[in-house]
């Protein structure tokens, strides 16, 4: 699928779940294409949120849209298939869960899935090097995962730009995305700084006027994008 970069991808866990159905059409009425799916454990990390079934509803509400799953859990290997299924159109797994993760990559590419790989704020990003050629996108983490609504870890703005040099180096092609505190206070500096994609969820949904904080945020996002060039 082709989109324009930057790319806004709310996070679903912070949507209002007895409304989801809802909630997502007044994003994609808001010309939003991509969904974040975060699924949690309570095991890698300290929370549980949803599983392939949630995954497949939100596939059944926006069958057009791209969903942007990411495993936030022990031992992925064993759901991938699930998350495939469900409709995941890309699927993200942790670095630090993968003890053999250039086997979990070619996995998820066997499905037919894009491939992700995603790092914690204490993991270093000269980690990934060995894994960039197979991957179609890194995540980076800017808060320690497992709740939403945290604050930006700003040493996260260094790390993105390692991960840029790294792209350039390597001559990769992968895409860059942060998750986590992302809002209309640091998103044009994240573009700025190298992001493709801006994953955010309690900025979005916990807005009074949705629509309108997209908006504002595509816009933050947009006007940084032009400055780069």
């Amino acid at each position: 699928m082709n989109f324009d970069l930057p790319i806004l991808a709310p996070s679903i866990l912070a949507a209002d779940f007895s409304r989801l159905g809802e909630e997502l059409q007044t994003c994609a009425d808001a010309d939003i294409r991509w969904f974040h799916c975060d699924i949690m454990d309570g095991h890698f990390v300290p929370n549980i949120s949803y599983g392939p079934g949630i995954v497949a509803a939100v596939r059944e509400s926006q069958p057009e849209a791209f969903l942007d799953v990411h495993l936030m859990i022990e031992d992925p290997d064993r759901y991938l298939e699930d998350f495939a299924d469900a409709g995941a159109d890309l699927i993200s797994v942790h670095y630090e869960t993968c003890p053999h993760l250039h086997r979990t990559i070619d996995a998820i590419r066997s499905l037919g899935c894009m491939t992700g790989v995603v790092i914690n704020p204490a993991t270093s990003a000269e980690l990934l090097r060995p894994i960039l050629a197979y991957v179609d996108l890194v995540l980076i983490m800017s808060v320690n995962p497992g709740f939403g609504g945290q604050a930006f870890i700003e040493s996260s703005y260094r790390k993105i730009a390692e991960l840029g040099a790294m792209r350039s180096e390597e001559n990769a092609e992968f895409l860059i995305e942060v998750d986590g505190g992302v809002g209309l206070k640091n998103a044009g500096k994240l573009v700025q700084a190298g992001v493709d994609i801006l994953v955010a969820g309690s900025s979005i949904f916990k807005a009074d006027d949705i629509p309108g904080r997209i908006a504002e945020l595509r816009n933050s996002a947009i006007k940084s994008s032009e400055k780069t060039v």
